[in-house]
């Protein structure tokens, strides 16, 4: 048998490459007779930008950004294409795994370090940008990352605003005129891990908003917030941000760089997929897995186990999900999606412990897998 073996990152206690690596020990370790290959994938968020330079053979630079709350730090910038493509992840310069749980203050963060990044790939002559949208402690609708780019947020008076959540209920305007002209000669390509729209019960405040540390007060003062800036942005821009798809990922971050700086909003996955060239991986393999940290109804609305199945489907084979946290009832969607759902925990355990022993559970699920699946394979 012949397995693809193509996760997610398990967040925060498991990268996608980790995982995947895992899950092999553990079939060959299996009765069964398999061969493995492993392709770990991302759909925007934590450990997109590895990937992408794993898979496209690119490189490195490193640049000095801020944090989300302002703080300098170092931040990798990769390479492909032979240094025309720049590829840039939102979380490793306002992600919120930078941030401890007492820092969290989305009132008071950006994405500005984001906006240095596409900078830097500008000053180093990057003809196309690619942003992994995902990971990110920001709800600030893209205002951050636009005015590192030379965007001016102004009150009514005419004074410049700093681009932070707190301060939108003051915003009257914006000024275009010193943004990066650059930005009309370059492709600017966002993967979205969400198809969440910018506002409403399922935007990028109400659904992200506490992950960010928002309490339910914040919510309400965030979403009045991105209205607000989405407002100001379409009278300036003529394009509406509460309209587009993919508006609600990264803190609506997704849907102020299409109105902003004239980006496409994709599929983070879907496009991951294309540019690894997965389809020629996928056309070799008898079994699909696939998996990430949980796997619930948010899975699929653009994650990327979801993702994978669809290009495993398309040809016929069958993907079996593997998660640290799966739904306890049936799920209709989920059950449609994938073949097999898999929890890797088989005793109750805090979740600091849970994820500290990721790994050594994904090797026994791996085993266990491939056991399972020895019993109904005929005997060589």
């Amino acid at each position: 048998m012949r397995i693809l073996i193509a996760p997610n990152a398990f967040k925060n206690s498991c990268s996608a490459s980790a995982a995947a690596e895992a899950l092999r020990e553990g079939l060959l370790k299996s009765r069964l007779h398999c061969s493995c290959e492993c392709f770990p994938v991302g759909d925007g968020g934590d450990g997109t930008v590895d990937l992408i330079v794993q898979h496209c053979n690119g490189s490195y630079s490193s640049t000095a950004v801020h944090d989300a709350l302002g703080r300098p730090i170092e931040s990798p910038l990769g390479w492909i294409d032979d240094g025309q493509t720049a590829v840039i992840e939102m979380a490793n310069a306002a992600g919120l795994r930078l941030l401890s749980s007492q820092e969290l203050q989305p009132m008071r963060s950006n994405a500005a370090g984001t906006g240095q990044q596409i900078k830097a790939a500008l000053d180093a002559g990057a003809k196309k940008i690619i942003v992994g949208m995902g990971g990110s402690a920001t709800v600030d609708g893209g205002a951050g990352i636009a005015t590192a780019l030379g965007l001016q947020l102004l009150d009514k008076g005419g004074n410049a605003l700093r681009a932070l959540p707190e301060n939108f209920a003051q915003l009257a305007a914006i000024d275009l005129s010193g943004l990066d002209k650059r930005l009309w000669q370059t492709e600017i390509i966002v993967l979205c891990d969400v198809d969440n729209p910018l506002l409403g019960p399922r935007g990028a405040a109400h659904m992200f908003g506490p992950q960010k540390g928002a309490d339910p007060q914040q919510v309400q003062l965030l979403e009045e917030g991105l209205a607000q800036w989405a407002a100001i942005v379409q009278q300036y821009t003529g394009r509406d941000m509460v309209a587009v798809a993919y508006a609600g990922a990264a803190g609506g971050a997704a849907a102020g760089l299409w109105a902003l700086l004239n980006a496409t909003l994709v599929s983070g996955i879907q496009y991951f997929l294309s540019l690894t060239d997965f389809h020629a991986a996928v056309q070799k393999a008898d079994l699909v897995i696939t998996g990430e940290g949980s796997i619930d109804e948010q899975t699929m609305e653009g994650k990327a186990p979801a993702g994978v199945s669809k290009w495993a489907k398309q040809i016929g084979l069958p993907v079996v999900a593997i998660a640290g946290n799966i739904p306890l009832l049936p799920n209709d969607a989920l059950l449609n999606c994938f073949d097999v759902l898999l929890p890797i925990c088989n005793a109750p355990l805090t979740l600091s412990d849970a994820m500290s022993l990721t790994r050594d559970n994904l090797v026994r699920t791996g085993k266990l897998l491939g056991d399972t699946l020895a019993l109904g394979r005929p005997k060589n």
